[in-house]
């Protein structure tokens, strides 16, 4: 093993993020055939000019380019059909549901719907998540029970009814956050969030051993709302991260593409954190 000498400052600058984490990598065929809901595919923009692209979007055009079929589930029909515009652009055919992923009964025709749309579902991705109140004291029970709703029961009702729409080998990927494994000014957020971990385990179980169920985990993503988080708390543009940067939602759409194929097929119950090394880097 041989040392190495310390590093310069230009060393520690990162290098241009590759084609994949800008959303210019090409399609590899990982998906060629199947039949994928996104459930939270469209995005809100939160008034930011120019907003980079969302997790649910870029998963969504990320599947498609790698030969997928694409049900956009969103709350908001205006932005699932932005994004089932550019699904068809990669040649791909998408349909559009609009529906409250937390309801139960919307939940329920949301599934109805794609299986009908698609004739069928082989994967499901479920990146549904908002944040209400600031620290305990400045969190209301109806925030509080507002985020547990949006971020905890609509992932429970989609695993309820993936386990039972996806016929053959599939697979669920649900989309949590570092915030469930650091302390954040956001505590119904964080602990929604935290949830998940035990949610993906119990669904993983009830699925095998057809159906494997996994957990991503990102870090500091430079989203809409992650954007809007920072106006919020400055100090969130400051953490270290080893990577030197934030992740864009393409890096985030990648590892549930991996999730999502075969290349992971003995991946189940898991949580894959995708943070840059944020949660590895050491504190001052």
């Amino acid at each position: 093993m041989t040392s190495r000498e310390p590093r310069s400052a230009d060393e520690g600058q990162p290098a241009a993020p590759p084609a994949e984490a800008q959303g210019e990598g090409p399609g590899r065929g990982r998906l060629e055939g199947r039949r994928i809901l996104v459930v939270g595919g469209g995005q809100q923009d939160h008034g930011i000019d120019e907003p980079p692209i969302g997790n649910g979007r870029a998963m969504s055009v990320l599947f498609a380019r790698e030969g997928a079929a694409v049900a956009v589930a969103d709350i908001d029909r205006p932005s699932a059909e932005a994004t089932a515009a550019r699904v068809r652009d990669e040649g791909a055919h998408a349909a559009v549901i609009v529906a409250d992923a937390a309801d139960p009964g919307e939940a329920a025709r949301m599934f109805a719907e794609a299986e009908s749309e698609l004739g069928g579902l082989d994967g499901l991705a479920l990146n549904v998540g908002v944040g209400a109140g600031l620290l305990l004291r400045g969190t209301t029970p109806e925030d509080w029970d507002r985020v547990m709703a949006v971020n905890l029961r609509s992932q429970f009702l989609g695993c309820k009814h993936g386990l039972e729409a996806i016929t053959g080998r599939g697979s669920i990927v649900l989309v949590g956050s570092v915030a469930s494994r650091e302390v954040m000014p956001y505590p119904a957020y964080g602990a929604s969030k935290a949830a998940l971990e035990s949610l993906c385990r119990q669904a993983a179980v009830e699925g095998a051993p057809d159906i494997r169920v996994n957990l991503l985990v990102p870090g500091l993503i430079d989203t809409s709302l992650g954007r809007l988080a920072s106006s919020i708390s400055p100090l969130r543009e400051k953490v270290p991260i080893l990577a030197r940067r934030q992740g864009t939602a393409w890096e985030v759409a990648y590892a549930a593409l991996f999730l999502l194929c075969q290349e992971s097929s003995y991946v189940t119950g898991q949580s894959l954190v995708v943070d840059g090394g944020l949660t590895s880097a050491p504190r001052a």
